[in-house]
């Protein structure tokens, strides 16, 4: 498998500039923010080094809105994923750290700062998307730190409609162990570039009977734990993903899905991820913004020291 193929640039939005602000479809607003997004890839060795301000190229809902009181500002994002990523023996829970990165360079960030009673020590985790909660989210499943990151919490659906591929298997973003990240469509036959395009179905169920401790009642999704894998009962992995063909892996890949229902984003990876993406900053139970990998200067400034650059992808 030649993994060298993975590169944002195959959707063409490395480097992009794209203006925020303009005119919002029905039920957005405006940003708050005239910020572009910026995004920047170099492979340097065994490393692809990703810099982003984390700026959406699409139109964002309205933030600060009821819900979330946070307004959208550019971020200093320095990550690092392998280029040839490897699976591990055993799969690594993201707890509450970066899944990956979009091709957009906005960041998908599964884990939420609610908790039952705001006590993390209780394990019962608000879960996003549940619908029992209400985090501001805009239509693309985002909303925004206080730190002013803005973060999907599970399919970019204003990512996904700008590319113009809305029913078609398409490459979204990277992963911090290096897998690359689709979204919903993936071949009926994993091994079978001809088969027809589904939506993939998460192997994750919500537990039956009642909690035993903490909340109490029934499980129902509110909480992540109210969730458990099934083997077998869908497409997918624990890790939310597969192996199998894709159109930029014609030889096959592991590669993840965000799915319509839990996890949403992944919740395990399947490699090992690297260090640059935990979070920094407050710790548990508090939304402290994501990490500075320390592999660099900030971005935008020129690329980073590490020599002569190497393999400075703008458009392949």
């Amino acid at each position: 498998m030649n993994y060298r193929r993975l590169t944002f640039c195959i959707i063409g939005v490395i480097c992009s500039t794209a203006p925020v602000l303009g005119y919002p479809p029905p039920g957005f607003g405006p940003t708050g923010t005239a910020a572009t997004n910026q995004v920047k890839l170099i492979v340097k060795g065994n490393y692809r080094y990703i810099y982003s301000n984390g700026i959406p190229d699409h139109q964002a809902g309205q933030f600060p809105n009821r819900n979330n009181p946070n307004s959208i500002r550019p971020q200093h994002y320095e990550y690092r994923v392998p280029v040839e990523p490897k699976v591990s023996r055993n799969s690594t829970p993201c707890q509450h750290s970066i899944f990956g990165i979009a091709v957009n360079g906005v960041v998908f960030d599964p884990g939420t700062a609610e908790y039952w009673n705001r006590d993390f020590r209780s394990g019962w985790n608000y879960e996003a998307l549940s619908g029992k909660i209400n985090l501001g989210l805009d239509q693309s499943n985002a909303h925004v730190q206080p730190t002013g990151a803005y973060h999907y919490h599970g399919l970019p659906h204003g990512l996904i409609s700008k590319q113009g591929k809305t029913n078609e298997m398409t490459l979204i973003g990277v992963a911090a162990d290096g897998f690359p990240i689709y979204s919903q469509y993936g071949y009926t036959d994993a091994d079978d570039a001809t088969s027809k395009l589904r939506k993939m179905k998460s192997s994750f169920q919500i537990k039956k009977g009642s909690r035993p401790g903490g909340p109490g009642g029934r499980y129902d999704g509110t909480f992540v734990a109210d969730y458990e894998y099934v083997k077998d009962s869908g497409d997918l992995d624990e890790c939310n993903g597969r192996f199998g063909v894709t159109p930029e892996y014609p030889e096959g890949i592991y590669h993840y899905y965000l799915t319509e229902v839990f996890p949403f984003i992944p919740r395990n990876f399947r490699g090992t991820p690297d260090p640059s993406f935990q979070k920094r900053g407050p710790g548990p139970g508090q939304h402290g913004g994501p990490g500075r990998g320390g592999f660099g200067p900030p971005p935008f400034g020129g690329p980073p020291v590490f020599g002569r650059s190497q393999n400075t992808n703008r458009g392949r």
